[in-house]
């Protein structure tokens, strides 16, 4: 189960597209979000933001500012680096949740997301950051623990960080006990070290971008 849908909010249904633009403009007044979640005939449609909620008639219902909704979501099984990315390029404090079916699940806030960030241990904990690349077909996830984990190592965390053609690079996050044998272990397994960091400089950029969301959301 992904850990952080224990973050996954329904406490506010969303809007329907045949609500009037004035419900819409009230809900914001009411709460800070930015955008809140659209549905049509119970379908996810878009977001609407704050900015277009308060341009209309008092006849004009939400379906009418379509054109000026944004169609960004994730999905329950998207990992929260993926979801971090969606809240950073949207500059919003909510996020609508997609099942793998489609279907409107909730949505995450901003707050909860950063908090869910600060805790986990890819983060929190201290340890050396090490990227390494290997043919697609040729890894595998089990294997790289079994590496770390074979030479006294703790695995603190790591994803798929690039695709290159045939190619693939992980970064992991690694406590420093062992680490120069993790490394030449790799190696005899055929894996490219990419790099081989303390503080490598994709962790710094998530703290940089951890630390603009902090700001964003104290606006």
């Amino acid at each position: 189960m992904n850990p952080l849908l224990e973050y996954l909010n329904n406490s506010i249904k969303p809007l329907k597209s045949s609500q009037s633009l004035k419900e819409a403009e009230e809900l914001f007044y009411e709460l800070s979000y930015s955008h809140f979640p659209v549905t049509e005939n119970n379908i996810y449609i878009g977001v609407i933001n704050r900015e277009s909620a308060e341009i209309g008639s008092a006849e004009t219902i939400i379906s009418d500012k379509r054109y000026d909704f944004d169609r960004f979501y994730v999905r329950t099984n998207m990992n929260w680096l993926d979801v971090l990315e969606v809240f950073a390029k949207n500059e919003t404090n909510l996020v609508p949740v997609l099942d793998e079916k489609n279907q409107y699940a909730g949505y995450y806030e901003l707050e909860d997301v950063i908090r869910f960030l600060h805790e986990t241990p890819f983060l929190k904990e201290n340890g050396g950051i090490l990227v390494v690349k290997k043919e697609a077909n040729a890894f595998s996830m089990s294997q790289i623990a079994q590496i770390v984990e074979s030479n006294n190592g703790k695995l603190l965390g790591l994803f798929v960080s690039k695709t290159d053609g045939h190619f693939v690079e992980i970064t992991l996050k690694i406590s420093q006990t062992g680490l120069n044998e993790i490394i030449q272990t790799f190696r005899r397994y055929e894996y490219e070290i990419i790099s081989e960091h303390q503080e490598d400089s994709y962790l710094k950029n998530l703290k940089d971008r951890s630390d603009y969301l902090d700001k964003y959301l104290n606006i």
